[in-house]
Parts: structure tokens; sequence; C-alpha cells
């Protein structure tokens, strides 16, 4: 149980290893930084982001630097860029339930759903 999340690179096909993920609690327009961390090579963080005793119910904030992956990769992205930051706000109602949160991205279009 807990919260984790995963990272799909849709534009190469692979998981996005070395993407910047920031963990925010959030309250109304406020948001808490609770954590900075960076994907590993299968696109996932080394461990939850919160594990079964400290995930609580309350509205969170998962923000996905998309730019400054693709650019690290050498992804010609134009000025402004289309997807900068990618900011997936949610809610944890069930404090017993896993709450997988995971991302399919490209420079151009990203989706996410509740995993499992």
């Amino acid at each position: 149980m807990g919260l984790s999340t995963h990272v799909l690179d849709t534009m190469n096909g692979c998981p996005a290893a070395g993407m910047e993920v920031a963990l925010y609690a959030t309250d109304g327009d406020a948001a808490t930084l609770i954590k900075r961390l960076v994907l590993n090579h299968d696109g996932r963080t080394d461990a939850p982001l919160f594990d079964n005793a400290s995930l609580r119910t309350g509205t969170y904030r998962l923000r996905f630097d998309v730019a400054g992956y693709f650019k690290a990769r050498g992804v010609q992205l134009p000025e402004p860029n289309f997807l900068n930051q990618v900011s997936l706000d949610f809610g944890i109602a069930h404090a017993d339930q896993h709450y997988h949160v995971p991302l399919l991205v490209s420079p151009w279009s990203y989706s996410t759903y509740r995993g499992s």
C-alpha cells in the first residue's frame, strides 16, 4: 500500500529515467513541498512516496519536470516549451489503499490514471 509513481517517455518508448519530481501536500491554493526526487532507471522512485504507515487522506500534487527531462535527452524544444512542468493534483480518500499515479508523457502530450 502507500503512494507511488512511474513515468513512461512515450516519445522514445522507455522509462523516464532521471526525471525530477516533486511531491506537495495541498490545501486550497497553498502547496507545501514534502520531497524532491529523481526517477531511477525504470522511471520509478527507489522507495514509495509514502509507505503504508505514513499515507494520510488529503490532497496532493506531483510536479514532473518534463521539459528538463527532454532537454537532457537532447530533444530540441521550442521556446517557450509546450509542456514545461506537468502538475497532477489528486486526492487520497482511503489511506488504507494503494495509490499509484503514473504519467505517460512526450514533449507534446501527457495522460495519467489511477494505477494499481
